[in-house]
C-alpha cells in the first residue's frame, strides 16, 4: 500500500472514522454543486427534514444547460428553465452562495472555484460531476460524485469511500512546440487505457508536469477519470502558491505564509511508497488526435488509424465498433480526416491560456468553407479577460462564433448539439457515442490550438505546420 503521498496525508487529515462497511468516513472541505445533480438532492434533503450542515462549504454556479448565444430568461428549453430555477430557490433556501448568470463570476463548475482561489491545496473536494478530478491540480484529493452522494455532503459534509491505491505518473522532459497538456494526458491514457486507472488515484509527476502552468495542469487532471482513475493530482509547488495568491478566496496576509507553510509539508515526500510507477519521455509524445469511441482510442497526428490485427485481443471489439460507428479505416492516416465543427471551450480547455493558444494560430487565418466553428470561454471572468486582450476579435475575424460561458458541445445539454453524423473536432473530454448531442455525431479529441488548425483546414490537421507559417 502506497505510503507518505500526498493522497495518503490527505487522506488521513480528513477521516472522520471508519464505518461498518470498511469504508472511510471523509470529510469534503469544498463541496461544488450545479443545476443537473443537485435538484434530487435536495428534494432527498426535504423528504427526510434534513439542513445544509455547512452552507458555506458549498458553492453553486450553472453551467450544463444554460445556452451560449441567447442567454434570455425564461430558456426556450423548458426542463432547462425548471432547473434554474430549483437550483435558485435551492440556494436561496439552504444560504449557498450561488453564481448566476450575469454575476461576473459565472462559468464552468471546474473553472471558477480554481479562478477564484476557492481550490486549494490540502482540500477535500466532490461535486456531482465526474470531472471533478480538475481540482486535483492544486494538490486537492478531489471526487466526482452521484446525486445521492450529492444528498449525503449536503447534509453531512461526508463522504463514504473505500480508499485508493496511488500510481505515480512520471513524465520528463520538454515538450516540442505545438504540443500541449492535452496531448500528454490523451498519450498516458492511450497507453494506460480507459480502465487502467480503474482504483487508483493517479499523482502526476517528473519535469514535464513542473514546468506546466496551473491551468495545464488542471486539463491533465481534468481527464485523469478518462483513464479510470477515481482522481488525479499534482503536488504543490511555487507555480501553485504563485496562481493562487491575491485570489479572492485565498489567505491573506500572514494567514498566507502559514498556508503555503502547511502546503509544502503536504507534498509526498521523497521516499513515499506507491502502489505502482509508470515513466514517460515527453519527447515520444506529438500532437494527439482521438480516432474512436473512448479518449483511449488516440493516436499521434502523424500515425495512422490502428488496423485490427495489431490490436490485442480485448481491444479489436471495441475498435471494430469504432471502426463502424466513426467510419474511418483502419491503416488510412487520421490526418486530412473531413470536419464539420470545431468546437473550443469545455471544463478541459476553456480557460484564458487555452484560448490564447488557440488565438496564436487563428492570427490572420480563417474557417475553411462550410465548417462551422465556435469558441465557450470556461467562465465570465475568462471572457471578460479574453476580450480585454482582444482575442474575441481574432477569432471572429477568423471566421468563429465568440459565445457566452457554459459547457456547451462538451455534453449537448444545451442547444449546442452536432446535427446527424457530422465530425467534430472538439477541445473537450469525451468522444463516447452521441456525446455531443446527436446520436449518429462523431467526435475527435485533441487540444484547442489542433482544433484551430482543423478549423482552418477544414480537415485534421498538424498544428505544428501552421505554427511554422506564422
Amino acid at each position: 500500500m502506497s505510503k507518505g503521498t500526498l493522497f495518503d496525508k490527505v487522506w488521513d487529515l480528513h477521516t472522520v472514522g471508519t464505518l461498518p462497511s470498511g469504508q472511510t468516513q471523509l470529510f469534503i472541505g469544498l463541496h461544488l454543486i450545479h443545476e443537473v445533480t443537485s435538484p434530487q438532492a435536495f428534494a432527498m434533503l426535504r423528504e427526510r427534514g434534513l439542513k445544509v450542515l455547512y452552507p458555506d462549504r458549498t458553492v453553486a454556479t450553472v453551467d450544463h444547460i444554460v445556452p451560449t448565444e441567447d442567454q434570455a430568461r425564461p430558456f426556450a428549453d423548458i426542463l432547462a428553465e425548471e432547473m434554474m430555477q430549483a437550483l435558485e430557490q435551492n440556494t436561496k433556501d439552504y444560504g449557498i452562495r450561488f453564481y448566476n448568470l450575469g454575476s461576473g463570476n459565472q462559468g464552468i463548475v471546474h473553472v471558477i472555484a480554481p479562478e477564484q482561489g476557492l481550490t486549494q491545496p490540502g482540500m477535500t473536494v466532490a461535486c456531482g460531476d465526474s470531472h471533478t478530478s480538475t481540482h486535483g491540480a492544486f494538490g486537492a484529493i478531489a471526487f466526482g460524485i452521484g446525486t445521492s452522494q450529492v444528498r449525503d455532503v449536503l447534509a453531512s459534509q461526508t463522504l463514504a469511500l473505500s480508499k485508493l491505491k496511488v500510481r505515480k505518473i512520471d513524465v520528463n522532459g520538454k515538450l516540442a512546440p505545438g504540443v500541449y497538456a492535452k496531448d500528454v494526458v490523451l498519450h498516458i491514457i492511450r497507453t494506460l487505457g480507459v480502465k487502467g486507472g480503474v482504483g487508483y488515484a493517479y499523482e502526476f509527476a517528473g519535469s514535464t508536469f513542473e514546468q506546466m502552468s496551473m491551468e495545464e495542469r488542471m486539463t491533465v487532471c481534468n481527464m485523469a477519470i478518462e483513464g479510470g482513475a477515481r482522481c488525479g493530482y499534482v503536488n504543490p509547488d511555487q507555480v501553485t502558491f504563485d496562481y493562487l495568491k491575491g485570489r479572492d478566496f485565498a489567505p491573506k496576509g500572514a494567514d498566507w505564509d502559514k498556508a503555503v507553510a502547511w502546503w509544502q509539508t503536504i507534498r509526498s515526500d521523497e521516499d513515499a511508497v506507491y502502489d505502482d510507477v509508470v515513466t514517460f519521455d515527453a519527447a515520444d509524445i506529438e500532437p494527439t488526435v482521438t480516432w474512436g469511441i473512448t479518449p483511449g482510442q488516440g493516436i499521434g497526428i502523424s500515425e495512422n488509424i490502428p488496423v485490427t490485427e495489431s490490436l490485442t485481443n480485448s481491444d479489436r471489439a471495441l475498435a471494430e465498433e469504432a471502426y463502424k460507428y466513426m467510419h474511418l479505416t483502419p491503416g488510412k492516416p487520421i490526418k486530412g480526416t473531413k470536419i464539420d465543427v470545431c468546437f473550443i471551450g469545455s471544463c478541459t480547455n476553456g480557460r484564458l491560456s487555452d484560448l490564447q493558444e488557440a488565438a496564436k494560430v487563428a492570427q490572420g487565418k480563417h474557417v475553411s468553407e462550410g465548417v462551422k466553428a465556435f469558441v465557450v470561454p470556461g467562465s465570465e471572468r475568462v471572457k471578460e479577460e479574453a476580450e480585454a486582450e482582444g482575442l474575441d476579435k481574432i477569432f471572429t475575424k477568423a471566421g468563429f462564433e465568440w459565445r457566452e460561458p457554459g459547457c456547451s458541445m462538451c455534453l449537448a445539454m444545451n442547444p449546442d448539439k452536432l446535427q446527424g453524423d457530422q465530425i467534430s473536432a472538439s477541445s473537450s473530454n469525451r468522444n463516447f457515442k452521441g456525446r455531443q448531442g446527436s446520436a449518429t455525431g462523431r467526435t475527435l479529441l485533441m487540444s484547442p490550438a489542433m482544433v484551430v488548425a482543423a478549423a482552418v483546414k477544414g480537415e485534421v490537421a498538424d498544428v505544428r505546420e501552421l505554427i511554422l507559417d506564422n
